[in-house]
């Protein structure tokens, strides 16, 4: 009786480590078909670029550490296309000195953050040093032109805070850019800028604004800024320089 109950044991035991290893080798082959098609998919392009690079007397290893090459032997890409969609200007972030009138104080801010398709976002603050002038505001950008192009033009909207010791704003503001690229991908370029902070109503005030920047490196550029707000027959103008980085 022992013997027979130790023998069921053991018998169950084996039909279930039977079963379990069926289960397992039914999930492993079917994981193999599942994931052959895209592993023959791969080896078969590995195998067409060596064939190419055969033909074309390319050593194979100059193709497979050159992913520019290897894009163009699977397919030739649409180089105008590239060129009218690949943005000729980058995002800057931008640090620098500004002067009002004899008195100095800084400003920084952002250029050109991409947000979706043709939309950027542009920001600044600046403060003079005795603290009688403050100025900061957010504005979107949309671009009507391919972004490739070297001369570009958009609408702009946002929100500016201007404080002066002779007058004091803040709403909404309204106006366009002009984009004038002298070297892709942010070598040099123009850009000249006209808003309106509250237009339409008494504390309307008008921001004329030109700017010209050159690279000194891959991210570093230095830049020149000339201002001038409007508000009446108010008029102040400001200089600045600062120290570009491009992400």
């Amino acid at each position: 009786m022992v013997w027979a109950s130790f023998e069921g044991f053991n018998l169950k035991t084996a039909f279930n480590i039977a079963f379990n290893l069926g289960i397992h080798l039914i999930y492993s082959i079917n994981l193999v078909f599942a994931t052959s098609p895209a592993w023959c998919e791969t080896k078969k392009e590995i195998k067409n670029e060596r064939r190419i690079a055969e033909q074309l007397d390319i050593n194979p290893e100059v193709m497979e550490n050159s992913p520019v090459l290897r894009r163009w032997l699977r397919q030739v890409p649409n180089v105008l296309q590239d060129i009218k969609n690949e943005p000729s200007f980058r995002t800057r972030l931008r640090f620098g000195y500004s002067q009002v009138k004899g008195n100095g104080g800084v400003k920084f801010g952002f250029e050109d953050i991409f947000i979706v398709d043709k939309l950027t976002v542009s920001g600044e603050y600046q403060k003079r040093f005795n603290n009688d002038l403050e100025n900061g505001g957010v504005d979107l950008n949309y671009y009507l032109l391919p972004l490739g192009d070297y001369l570009n033009f958009a609408p702009l909207l946002g929100y500016r805070n201007l404080q002066t010791p002779l007058y004091s704003t803040s709403g909404v503001n309204l106006g366009v850019k002009l984009l004038l690229v002298l070297s892709r991908g942010g070598g040099a370029d123009i850009a000249f800028t006209r808003s309106w902070v509250s237009l339409g109503t008494d504390e309307e005030i008008i921001l004329t604004k030109l700017s010209t920047s050159y690279a000194i490196t891959n991210r570093i550029r230095l830049s020149t800024e000339f201002l001038q707000q409007k508000a009446g027959g108010n008029k102040q103008r400001q200089v600045g320089f600062f120290v570009e980085w491009m992400p």
